[in-house]
């Protein structure tokens, strides 16, 4: 199958921090291998799932974003309580404007009322696998894959709150493709209202998410405006977002880093992504290529296995950092903090004030520009160094905000 066909188609502790350490190195690492010696290898994309419920509809090209593609029901996963379990398939659109087929997780409360809050949970997907996504780790019984936030979707089930969980890594586990991820949001929630047996038509939405689940989130919000007017979304809360992935990088060396693999994981989806403006795989040293093929449909625990200790001389024949234009043009495109659309709806976002592994100052700034433009932001500075303690420490406020904002309330500003 050919790869433009197969383009449209489709843990705690030191692992913890390891996730944030790969989006640190991802743009170093793209701008490093996009710039070496011959070009021409495609990139190399994960196994299509067996499962036909993930595969392109015939239609897909002909129908509109956001269009059902296929709704199933599904036995409820192990944890959640009191709610109904769906999936669907749907129409979203690449970064080069190709229609693709998504899907997202529909938790919908036992007996709801019709038209009751939707939320739209981004969960944090650091992966190249289809398998890895939560569409299929909902019900996983590896103890690497599974989801471990039943406590906080069974207190928004608890509240009546329909909680719809999107693939936002898209059909070939784009991990890296932040922008890619902000669309596959908002067209599942589309999706969402356009499907009628979830009676949910009319319902306000909010949008949430984490780190990784934060940036889809924050890009989501970010272009509502243009990508998708007609949702009523009446807030948005954003925790530890990386906002410059090229800022990102300006601190990264060529030292071997534990945490490597996520971050020539993440240089892999953007190939992925953006086929035609980076050329990774023809770039590689022997021991890159068995590196990207060791990655090639890996879940996080095998990315950190298998790029532990790696390096950017190990990978590429240049070692440091060098201006390649279009490498670095992708990589702006899916920094938020370099995107010039606001958010029109009210805005939580939290974070420690001293979190090494994410540029503060690039929250700040963009948080800075939206209140100019406007926005109605309210912003957390969490008593934490750490990053995912901070993910802890702001969910309660987090989880009031939107509250607040489905019951029509006002929530504070800090700008």
């Amino acid at each position: 199958m050919g790869t433009r066909v197969r383009r449209g188609i489709l843990r705690r502790g030191v692992l913890r921090r390891g996730i944030l350490s790969g989006a640190v190195c991802v743009a170093a690492t793209v701008a490093t291998i996009a710039s070496t010696a011959p070009a021409g290898a495609a990139p190399v994309y994960p196994p299509l799932p067996a499962d036909p419920f993930y595969r392109a509809a015939a239609d897909a090209s002909s129908s509109t974003p956001g269009d059902v593609l296929g709704i199933r029901r599904m036995p409820t996963p192990a944890g959640i309580t009191g709610a109904d379990t769906w999936q669907l398939s749907f129409r979203s659109t690449n970064s080069q404007g190709e229609p693709i087929t998504a899907v997202t997780t529909v938790l919908a409360p036992v007996g709801k009322a019709p038209d009751g809050p939707l939320l739209s949970f981004q969960h944090v997907i650091n992966a190249l696998g289809p398998q890895c996504a939560p569409s299929q780790t909902l019900w996983t019984t590896d103890p690497n894959l599974e989801i471990r936030e039943a406590v906080g979707l069974n207190v928004a089930l608890q509240r009546g709150w329909t909680v719809a969980i999107p693939d936002h890594l898209g059909p070939t586990s784009a991990y890296g493709a932040a922008k890619l991820g902000g669309q596959i949001t908002l067209d599942g929630i589309r999706a969402v209202q356009r499907a009628p047996e979830l009676q949910v038509a009319n319902s306000p939405v909010t949008l949430a998410g984490y780190s990784g689940g934060g940036m889809a989130t924050g890009w989501a919000a970010a272009l509502a405006p243009s990508y998708a007017p007609e949702l009523n979304i009446v807030g948005a809360a954003m925790g530890g977002v990386p906002m410059n992935l090229r800022k990102m990088a300006d601190g990264i060396g060529t030292d071997p880093h534990p945490a490597f693999g996520l971050a020539f994981a993440a240089a892999l989806g953007l190939e992925r992504e953006y086929p035609d403006r980076i050329d990774l795989s023809g770039r590689l040293t022997p021991a890159g290529l068995a590196m990207r093929d060791g990655l090639s449909a890996a879940c996080t625990n095998d990315i950190l296995r298998i790029g532990a200790g790696g390096s950017l001389p190990q990978v590429s024949p240049i070692s440091r950092l060098t201006d390649e234009p279009g490498a670095l043009a992708v990589v702006d495109e899916n920094s938020l903090e370099l995107y010039p659309g606001v958010p029109p709806m009210p805005i939580f976002e939290w974070h420690s004030p001293t979190d090494a592994l994410i540029p503060v100052d690039s929250i700040t700034a963009t948080l800075a520009r939206y209140c100019a433009a406007g926005a109605h932001v309210q912003s957390l500075e969490t008593p934490t160094p750490d990053h995912m303690s901070a993910a802890v420490l702001g969910l309660g406020q987090a989880m009031d905000f939107l509250n607040k904002r489905f019951a029509g309330e006002e929530t504070p500003r800090t700008c």
